[in-house]
């Protein structure tokens, strides 16, 4: 039997999701199926578009939009853990029935940290993920329960970025 990994790409670096799109495309390129999901982005973000293209990569991300989190007003918060716990289960799901070699949940971290995602559940998972089954999670700030259990963790760290001195993200760069 072949070991199955969990990989987490964490840090205040820009290049995490980067890093985990790189990842599902080294595996679809060798004719492995991947799942990818992301947590709180729009699902717009440029290489997106040629990853839906390929066969092997489903992409699943939330219809709605909900802004930060702590702009959020409690009636907010509760229908974002209801669509981010939806799209978790779906992913979860998708990866099983699509007999996945990866899957990759793009801030993730944040979702688990905000409780967007039910944390005893998520952890469930990765405990007892199908046997192949890769996963790879980005975000800041990585609870100790997922270092724990995680076989890479890569950390980014920032230098020196655009944004410190007011360049907003730009497409093809950081989106």
């Amino acid at each position: 039997m072949k070991k199955s990994c969990v990989h987490i790409y964490c840090g205040d670096g820009k290049g995490k999701s980067t890093a985990v799109m790189g990842l599902a495309v080294r595996a679809a390129g060798c004719g492995k199926n991947v799942v990818l999901t992301q947590f709180l982005k729009d699902g717009k973000s440029s290489e997106l578009n040629i990853l839906r293209e390929l066969p092997q990569v489903t992409v699943l991300t939330c219809e709605k939009q909900f802004g930060f989190f702590w702009n959020m007003t409690e009636d907010q918060k509760a229908e974002a853990r209801a669509a981010y716990q939806e799209l978790f289960d779906k992913a979860v799901q998708t990866a099983k029935e699509e007999n996945a070699f990866l899957l990759v949940m793009d801030e993730f971290m944040a979702a688990y940290n905000h409780g967007m995602i039910d944390r005893e559940k998520a952890l469930a998972f990765l405990k007892g993920r199908p046997e192949g089954l890769e996963v790879a999670l980005t975000g800041r700030d990585p609870a100790p329960e997922l270092l724990e259990l995680a076989d890479y963790v890569s950390e980014v760290r920032k230098v020196k970025h655009p944004f410190d001195e007011g360049v907003s993200a730009r497409k093809g760069i950081e989106m």
